[in-house]
């Protein structure tokens, strides 16, 4: 049996290689092709684009590779109609995916869709085409699957493969050693981004909060992790005389949320990491103010913080647009440094957050209710 798989992103790429490599152990009679990435091919996919080809955020950075995904949807369309498959199983990537899924429904091909786009913050009516198109949604946050049943839609939820792929390498103790740390002084991580644009909006907020922080706490020590995106040089520009120490480490992420105390970090998905690891942050973001005006008006969300959205109230502080100012900032750092039973209350709403996400066997699931679809 065949099934096409696509992942357009490095992180659908990651968790989809995890997903054949489960596939493959339940049975390995079956085949997988589409479209991927270096994980997907590693675990035996046959990848017909490269995914890395695809990967791009922004309008202008569609538009300018317009002609490589539409080729790509072209080339799996004509596959689903001229050879179709046993199952289409799609990952994230929705505005490329639900277009491919319209062709599979169109060939009698039977759909699974794996990390539901995010349509219970915004754009809902996005569900009745999910609704016409999707057979099987394998949702990864276990509110989606109330959502999801109460717009009719057949939903499993798997788990969050964050949930058993976030940890660190080693203890706090040895980490601090070889990062040139003093284990009895406070550590606070700064996380800007993996995107240029937002280390441009928010460095200058960070530098000026650690800067308030070491007034406050001297010998209070800090981390930048900088994502595999950047270069390490891009935050030169920020750093001046005036600047305190801060320790910049490549792709060491898990192991920075470990060691710190405390961390400042921009929203997304790294809350949801940092959450997994346990540590207590806050939660800042500062966009343009038409940006926002218009986020305001579609957003059907009371949090910004997927941690927080997930434990379906505030267990970490959000601080957004005129909000995100050093001295609140720091000021909610140094309750966290400096009050043992909020940071105690914070990391527990954490382990709570964590103990939603995870699904015993995760992958498994996923794996079985795929073999289960093929197989009707």
């Amino acid at each position: 049996m065949r099934i096409m798989i696509i992942a357009g992103e490095a992180s659908g790429d990651q968790h989809s290689a995890r997903l054949v490599e489960a596939v493959h152990a339940l049975d390995p009679s079956i085949t997988f092709f589409g479209i991927g990435g270096e994980a997907m091919r590693q675990a035996g996919v046959d990848t017909l684009v490269d995914s890395s080809e695809m990967a791009v955020v922004g309008l202008v950075e569609i538009w300018a590779h317009r002609k490589v995904i539409f080729g790509a949807l072209d080339k799996m369309r004509e596959i689903l109609k001229n050879d179709p498959p046993d199952l289409l199983f799609l990952t994230d990537y929705p505005e490329f995916n639900l277009r491919l899924a319209k062709t599979a429904k169109q060939q009698g091909v039977k759909v699974l869709f794996y990390i539901s786009p995010q349509i219970w913050a915004w754009r809902q009516w996005r569900v009745k085409k999910i609704r016409k198109l999707v057979d099987m949604m394998a949702v990864i946050f276990p509110f989606e699957l109330d959502f999801y049943q109460q717009h009719h839609v057949p939903v499993r939820f798997v788990g969050h493969p964050l949930a058993e792929e976030v940890h660190a390498s080693a203890e706090r103790d040895s980490l601090c050693a070889e990062f040139g740390l003093d284990s009895t002084h406070p550590v606070v991580g700064l996380f800007p981004g993996s995107r240029q644009s937002e280390v441009k909006r928010l460095m200058p907020i960070i530098i000026e909060t650690a800067k308030q922080l070491q007034q406050q706490k001297p010998g209070i020590q800090f981390l930048l992790p900088v994502a595999s995106t950047l270069s390490p040089d891009i935050f030169n520009p920020y750093l001046d005389a005036d600047t305190p120490p801060i320790t910049r480490l490549e792709n060491r992420s898990y192991d920075v949320m470990a060691v710190c105390d405390a961390i400042v970090t921009v929203s997304g998905t790294v809350t949801l990491e940092i959450a997994l690891i346990g540590t207590p942050m806050v939660i800042i973001n500062r966009i343009s103010a038409l940006s926002y005006f218009i986020a305001k008006q579609l957003v059907r969300v009371d949090h910004i913080g997927l941690c927080n959205i997930v434990a379906g109230k505030r267990v970490v502080p959000e601080l957004i647009q005129y909000e995100a100012r050093p001295e609140k900032i720091s000021r909610e750092i140094m309750n966290m440094l400096e009050q043992p039973d909020y940071t105690q209350s914070i990391k527990k709403e954490l382990n709570k957050v964590r103990a939603k996400l995870s699904s015993e066997g995760e992958v498994t699931d996923l794996a079985e209710l795929t073999l289960s679809l093929i197989r009707q």
